[in-house]
């Protein structure tokens, strides 16, 4: 089964940024972050309160459709906790 979470959003500038979300180990988030304006994937910037909130939306919906396993929706709330948010 592919874990892998991706979505699209458009910015106030019009640019268009890409989020991947991928689950690597039991305890591990990667988050990958693309502007349309940019050539190269950003793995550096942490992601915003925005982008944990959407991030347990998408995973609170494929865990309903049976897509997602419940483990990773635990570990969003936990990591998005541990994140102060």
């Amino acid at each position: 089964m592919k874990h892998d979470i991706e979505w699209v959003e458009k910015l106030e500038d019009r640019i268009k940024r890409k989020v991947r979300i991928t689950f690597h180990g039991p305890n591990n988030i990667k988050w990958q972050f693309k502007r349309s304006d940019e050539e190269f994937w950003d793995y550096d910037t942490p992601p915003t309160a925005e982008d944990w909130n959407a991030l347990e939306e998408k995973i609170d919906t494929l865990y309903h459709r049976r897509r997602q396993p419940y483990k990773h929706l635990e570990l969003v709330r936990k990591q998005k906790k541990e994140a102060g948010l």
